[in-house]
C-alpha cells in the first residue's frame, strides 16, 4: 500500500470512530483508469480533477482535506479546487501526514476528543 492510502485509511478509522455528531463526509473516486468513453460520460456528469481525498459536511459547513504523505505536494488541479471551495466559503487544507490531517479536523470540530 502507498504512503498516501496508509494515512489516507487511518483518517477514515477516526472519521468513523470519533466523527462528531451530525457529520457526513465522503472520499470522491476520481482517480485510476478509465476508458475514454467511461471518461468522457463522467466528465459530462461533471466529474472534476483535483476534488480532494476527502469532502465533509457539518452544521452548514463544507470542509475539504487534501491528503499527502511526508513530501507530497499538491498538483495544479487540487490547489485549484481548494482555492474554488475557500471562494464559496468552504474551509480547507492539504495536509502532509496523518497527525496534521488529525489536528485539523479536531480544530474544525469534526473529531470527537483530542488525539494525544
Amino acid at each position: 500500500m502507498r504512503p498516501e492510502q496508509e494515512i489516507h485509511r487511518a483518517v477514515v478509522q477516526h472519521l468513523r470512530a470519533r466523527g462528531a455528531p451530525g457529520l457526513v463526509w465522503t472520499h470522491c473516486p476520481n482517480g485510476g483508469y478509465r476508458r475514454p468513453i467511461e471518461a468522457a460520460i463522467l466528465k459530462s456528469l461533471g466529474v472534476r480533477p483535483g476534488v480532494s481525498d476527502l469532502l465533509l459536511w457539518r452544521k452548514g459547513h463544507f470542509y475539504a482535506i487534501e491528503l499527502k504523505a511526508e513530501g507530497g505536494r499538491p498538483t495544479a488541479l487540487q490547489l485549484e479546487f481548494l482555492a474554488d471551495l475557500k471562494e464559496a466559503g468552504g474551509f480547507c487544507c492539504v495536509c502532509e501526514g496523518l497527525d496534521c490531517a488529525l489536528r485539523t479536523l479536531e480544530s474544525w470540530e469534526l473529531l470527537r476528543g483530542v488525539t494525544s
